[in-house]
């Protein structure tokens, strides 16, 4: 089994266990014998993940963008590094690779490699689980807002459910093996 892995190119603010946690679900994932494949990158949150699977001798497959190899962001250790050109490529490449998903915290492209892996679940692009590492809360506030689209009427109560979200990578872990898709919004 494969899981991608969105998270920051930053560390988060000083004193947040951001990182630590990143390492950990690096060695979690690891352990439990599932590759990680990531966004290719020595810095932040996803040099953490990939260095905590490293340390337990997990696969870890890199999916860099050329550009931002060349600025010698790409980590030194990984067990596959593939280049692309695009970011888009990027994103389509990982999601082929995978087979569930993963967000820790990050910024805007975190949020949206999450929105768009949960749109092409809810148009039955991919039927994977994936869900949010909510580190220290992180995402409640997103949660919470998710769940006044769907009070609103914009977002459909099943595909609110889509979403998982825990604290505890091995929770999340647990709740994946468990994880039904609904039926494809259009089928």
């Amino acid at each position: 089994m494969r899981i991608a892995v969105f998270c920051g190119s930053a560390d988060g603010r000083p004193g947040s266990r951001y990182k630590d946690a990143a390492f950990e679900l690096g060695q979690v994932l690891a352990r439990r014998g599932i590759e990680v494949v990531y966004g290719g990158a020595r810095v932040g949150l996803m040099g953490a993940v990939a260095s905590g699977a490293l340390s337990e001798g997990g696969k870890v497959i890199g999916v860099l963008p050329k550009g931002l190899a060349d600025r010698e962001l790409a980590h030194p250790e990984l067990t596959e590094l593939r280049l692309v050109e695009t970011m888009h490529q990027r994103k389509a490449l990982m999601s082929d690779l995978a087979d569930a998903f993963i967000a820790l915290p990050g910024g805007v492209g975190t949020f949206e490699e999450i929105f768009e892996i949960w749109c092409w679940a809810q148009l039955g692009i991919h039927h994977k689980p994936f869900g949010l590492l909510s580190i220290d809360g992180y995402y409640d506030k997103l949660v919470e807002f998710i769940h006044q689209s769907s009070d609103e009427g914009f977002v459909r109560p099943e595909y609110v459910d889509m979403l998982m979200v825990e604290r505890e990578a091995e929770q999340l872990l647990t709740a994946f093996e468990f994880y039904q898709p609904p039926a494809d919004k259009w089928g």
